[in-house]
């Protein structure tokens, strides 16, 4: 297994582009560890190496998949959940502790939460919708990227199978017990969630933002309207700030 993945850490080496990952950097507050390498190279080289891989276990790929996590990398952790969505055929409801245990241990910025949020707990959550109600525990967590996972968790307007995701009662759920996070990302999380379940349930989603406008956080509120027509945008947007 080292081995292995020491090969996979030599070829992102040599794919680095300086001028990409001081760019990339500029979308994150904090110190983003990566090594700096595109996202299509990324995809890729997962892609290359799977082959070798793909006749493993389950349990064997995501034994690889959690030492990816453990390094902290974008670029591994894009890895592993691109071998993670491979298996996703092979998802048993056990399988969700361990995808909460990589939530909680190795997910520490938006982007590795949005992905594995899009990329494996909504494909293991339509599979088993018993597992709605776990998602939704996140959003008491201690854990910010936990509670912005149980809103992005929830965020898809495109495939009939995602109908239960797209169900109001979750969806609102959620975004009242997040209503009045600190956390900038937990609102734009929200806001996102809200925002795309607009598109297909326009006037509930209006409703409940006009009903809450004069409490959601600003950044929360302009995520969650922006694709609503003008003249409601601007309806909800005449409110008083406190």
């Amino acid at each position: 297994m080292k081995y292995f993945l020491n090969r996979i850490k030599k070829e992102l080496k040599k794919n680095v582009d300086l001028e990409y990952k001081k760019t990339n950097q500029g979308f994150f507050k904090t110190e983003l560890k990566q090594y700096g390498v595109r996202n299509l190279i990324v995809k890729k080289i997962a892609k290359d190496f799977y082959v070798e891989i793909k006749n493993f276990s389950k349990k064997e790929i995501f034994n690889l998949c959690e030492e990816l996590l453990k390094s902290g990398y974008s670029e591994e952790a894009y890895i592993a959940f691109e071998w993670t969505e491979k298996r996703k055929n092979e998802f048993e409801l056990k399988d969700f502790n361990i995808f909460d245990k990589w939530l909680k241990n190795y997910i520490n910025d938006w982007s590795k939460c949005d992905k594995f949020c899009l990329r494996i707990i909504q494909s293991i959550i339509v599979k088993y919708p018993i597992l709605i109600s776990r998602v939704k525990e996140w959003s008491n967590s201690k854990n910010l990227w936990a509670r912005r996972a149980s809103a992005v968790s929830f965020i898809t307007t495109h495939n009939k199978q995602y109908a239960i995701i797209c169900d109001l009662d979750n969806i609102f759920e959620i975004a009242n017990k997040l209503l009045l996070d600190k956390e900038d990302m937990v609102q734009k999380g929200y806001g996102w969630m809200l925002k795309a379940a607009s598109v297909i349930k326009e006037k509930e989603v209006y409703d409940f933002v006009m009903a809450r406008k004069n409490k959601m956080p600003r950044i929360a509120l302009r995520y969650a309207i922006e694709k609503m027509p003008k003249n409601l945008r601007r309806k909800i947007l005449k409110r008083d700030y406190v």
